[in-house]
């Protein structure tokens, strides 16, 4: 049964006939529609109501990052992996920002894109490894020096996800850290959201590392 739907987003047609055929060896996945351009995605991304949008970054036209915010601004229960060969801060950065839920490099093993997937259909967010490493040190090379008390509005555990978020771990790798159950670790982090007024955890993991929170 087909229970995920994708959109497949790149300028390249042989690339998109490659990731259909890695996609379907999923059943769980269904290929609702293909686009060569930024424009066409957000076209088809309304019409097909796709669960995962897998999308180029470097296209005519409107590029990937504006189709991904054009994308999340009209339907913003969609989530966008970036699939690109494009690693500088930048551009990872600009993607986040734009509303992505993902971020791979081109080459990807099939098993890890399947499970990145699945994943990010599930509420996570994903990144290749080395991008998340690179995001780590450039969190700690920027991060200045200031009270970790700069948030007093939050309550003690929804510090301790905040932490945990800053180090670079996922939702169930908090739960298991703090010992507490995973949708418990999603409440909490809607609450630091909200009290931090931020749209979401990486606007909240930026502003949490400008305070030198660790």
């Amino acid at each position: 049964m087909n229970d995920i739907k994708i959109l497949l987003v790149d300028d390249d047609v042989s690339l998109l006939r490659t990731l259909r055929e890695q996609l379907t060896l999923d059943a769980a996945f269904e290929i609702v529609g293909e686009a060569t351009s930024g424009q066409r995605a957000i076209e088809l991304a309304a019409q097909l109501i796709p669960d995962i949008v897998l999308m180029d970054i470097k296209m005519d036209g409107i590029a990937g990052i504006e189709a991904t915010r054009q994308i999340m601004m009209n339907s913003p229960h969609m989530r966008v992996i970036m699939l690109t060969i494009f690693e500088d801060n930048a551009t990872v950065f600009s993607a986040m920002r734009a509303g992505a839920s993902g971020y791979l490099l081109k080459g990807i093993e099939i098993e890890r894109l399947l499970r990145a997937v699945h994943s990010v259909y599930d509420g996570e967010a994903i990144f290749s490894a080395d991008i998340a490493r690179r995001l780590v040190t450039f969190f700690e090379q920027s991060r200045p020096l200031r009270a970790r008390d700069i948030f007093p509005q939050l309550t003690k555990r929804e510090a301790e996800v905040l932490d945990a978020l800053v180090a670079g771990l996922n939702y169930q790798e908090t739960a298991d850290r703090l010992d507490i159950s995973l949708k418990r670790v999603r409440n909490l982090v809607s609450n630091v959201l909200n009290k931090l007024q931020v749209i979401d955890r990486f606007q909240a993991v930026e502003r949490a590392v400008q305070a030198g929170l660790r």
